[in-house]
């Protein structure tokens, strides 16, 4: 253990009572060196998290080490969770003594060389800058954007976000440093359980997930529920496909969730809390699991601390991956061993949950609000926002935007600002068609609608809803039938099949959208018919399963489909009537052809063929038997003539 951290462990307690503040310089002087104030080497920050291995962050840090090493240059090199803003990563921070961070983008272990020995002769490589990081302290890089002043991060308000990419996720120390748990410890020395309670209850936080009821609200009714033992569940499974808002604060700013969920079992008088995580995000486990041995062995989770009179203990707990356990009654039956169904309701878990206890249940975003809330006070956060809707929103922008991302937003922007402004519009500047809120459960929201404000009311009444904070845009070249289908797909194959509605529903509706988008089989005008009552039959059954569904994520499993048929019915009638993909993505109803005139008979596309449906000679042109074909693709990717067209 370094000299400051021994220091901050020995003074620890004054230092959070003191709001992160200390009268004795020395110590004072420690905790600025961690917030990288003061730094008498240069240090180096890159982004290790998920998204950022991917794009090779792995080697670039070894680039980084080698460099350093064959140089023999003086610096800290450390790991940081990610930035958030995905599309540009690799990203790496250069700090000098005395001037702003620099932050430089798509950095691969070729670049670092070249960045580094510019940069250490005071000089910027600019097609691989990002920004610069504004501090009072530091004296700034000429003719470099600020953070602030990029599209991406121009309109975010970064309060839950603020350390991730600039923190090391597994230093405590580090997050004390910048205020860390003092509201922890404020709260358990200064305020009674009703009062925390209260104090988020003023705040008018709202679960940050698809209902947005009130936190306080709910926390209360625990409280006073009579029971020999209490409990919090931190939901952290985020099965959503194209949701990734979680991952980027778990494996950025564990610590930040560690806090939250203490106060919150403070204020609901829990003693044990569990976290819900899925089994496959291993890297945010280990972060997790070290912030939480970390925080026991500074006092700050365990029995009696500092004492108080208060014991908590927290839990990981990896899931087995099933999209139903996201429902709440399914995860607490998971948690207890068993198979992962939701159960009837009420009692709702605040009264009877888990083992049959009072249990709260919140997901990551609303207890990493929690800390701030406590040490800034309700009326600052809810400054922010909407009349109905306070304070900020994660969401995961992905899809065919330019700015792929997590972005931190103050409730009441628009959905057009954060796709046109944030993410600069479509890639490749193609025609927008659709943005899909809410993942599995969520909406196609066409342009014309991107003007509603994030709202949970105003969501609702226009038919829409925040879900779990994914949004994907679709540009022209997306058949909203094709993904309507992967989604039913994916709801009828991850139901629990405790209720026949969503059982039985959303395989139906699955096999009625498989029957449009492929070739029909005889192309007789009767089929044709078929195709369309089963079309009919989507909106009815569709209301029978939201009407029957045991639980929320089959009343809701229906909503891409009614949405997708509402706003986008044009294509519904060009695959069932002209049978026919206009965009060319529903690969069964695509037709090709062999231009005669490009063909030299190389015989390629007659051997790669799986059905035999190409016939010819050697040297002639060759022609594709329609009947045969089942639009596979596989001769019009491997013909080098273009000889091979879609029709």
């Amino acid at each position: 253990m370094s000299s400051i951290e021994n220091d901050i462990k020995i003074n620890i307690k004054n230092i959070l009572k003191n709001s992160g503040e200390c009268s004795n310089k020395e110590i004072a002087d420690k905790l600025s060196y961690l917030k990288r104030e003061s730094i008498p080497n240069a240090v180096i920050t890159i982004g290790i998290g998920s998204s950022s291995i991917i794009a090779g962050a792995v080697d670039t840090l070894n680039a980084i080490k080698n460099y350093i090493s064959t140089k023999n240059i003086k610096a800290d090199v450390i790991e940081t969770g990610n930035l958030g803003f995905c599309s540009e990563e690799p990203v790496i921070g250069v700090q000098l003594p005395g001037k702003n961070l620099v932050l430089f983008k798509r950095v691969d272990a070729k670049s670092v060389e070249f960045i580094f020995d510019a940069i250490f002769s005071n000089d910027i490589i600019s097609n691989k800058v990002l920004c610069q990081v504004h501090n009072s302290l530091h004296h700034p890089w000429e003719d470099i954007p600020y953070m602030e002043d990029l599209p991406f991060f121009a309109l975010q308000r970064r309060n839950l976000l603020r350390n991730c990419g600039f923190i090391n996720p597994e230093s405590i120390y580090e997050y004390i440093a910048r205020g860390g748990y003092k509201s922890f410890v404020k709260s358990i020395i200064n305020y009674p359980c009703t009062k925390v309670c209260e104090i988020i209850e003023e705040s008018e936080l709202r679960g940050r997930g698809g209902s947005g009821f009130l936190t306080g609200l709910k926390w209360k009714i625990a409280l006073t529920s009579e029971a020999n033992n209490k409990f919090v569940i931190c939901n952290a499974d985020e099965s959503d496909p194209g949701a990734f808002t979680n991952i980027i604060l778990l494996e950025g700013d564990p610590h930040r969730l560690i806090e939250g969920i203490a106060i919150a079992s403070y204020a609901t008088g829990a003693d044990k809390a569990y976290i819900y995580i899925r089994s496959r995000h291993n890297l945010a486990y280990q972060r997790l699991n070290k912030a939480i041995q970390d925080a026991k062995e500074l006092g700050l989770l365990g029995y009696d601390i500092f004492n108080s009179g208060v014991n908590i203990n927290i839990i990981i707990k990896q899931s087995p991956g099933a999209y139903v356990c996201g429902e709440e009654t399914a995860l607490i039956a998971s948690l207890e061993g068993k198979r992962g169904m939701p159960v009837t309701r009420p009692p709702y878990p605040a009264v009877k949950g888990f083992n049959g206890m009072p249990t709260v249940i919140n997901n990551v975003e609303t207890l990493a609000n929690i800390p701030d809330i406590i040490d800034k006070g309700p009326a600052w956060f809810k400054n922010s926002g909407t009349f109905s809707s306070k304070g900020t929103k994660l969401f995961s922008l992905g899809g065919k935007v330019k700015n792929c991302g997590v972005v931190e937003v103050p409730m009441g922007i628009s959905l057009k600002d954060i796709v046109f402004k944030i993410g600069e519009g479509v890639k490749d500047d193609n025609k927008f068609k659709a943005l899909l809120i809410g993942g599995p459960s969520g909406y196609f929201v066409p342009e014309h609608k991107l003007n509603i404000e994030i709202d949970y009311e105003k969501l609702r009444d226009e038919g829409f809803s925040i879900g779990t904070g994914g949004l994907v845009v679709i540009d022209e070249s997306g058949c909203i039938v094709e993904i309507t289908k992967f989604f039913m797909e994916f709801t009828a194959r991850e139901s629990c099949g405790k209720c026949i509605p969503c059982r039985e529903g959303t395989k139906i509706m699955s096999d009625i959208l498989h029957s449009v988008t492929r070739k029909p089989v005889n192309g007789s005008g009767h089929e044709t018919l078929e195709r369309f009552k089963g079309v009919m039959q989507l909106e009815g059954l569709a209301d029978v399963i939201k009407n029957t569904a045991l639980c929320g994520l089959g009343k809701n499993a229906a909503n891409p489909l009614v949405s997708s048929m509402k706003w986008f019915k044009e294509e519904y009638e060009e695959h069932i009537f002209d049978r026919k993909c206009y965009v060319n993505v529903c690969k069964q109803l695509r037709c090709f052809k062999i231009d005669a005139e490009n063909c030299n008979g190389c015989n390629i596309c007659f051997q790669k063929c799986p059905e035999k449906a190409i016939i010819g000679t050697v040297l002639q042109p060759h022609f594709i038997i329609s009947n045969k074909c089942t639009g596979c693709g596989i001769c019009y990717d491997n013909c080098k003539f273009s000889a091979i067209v879609v029709v």
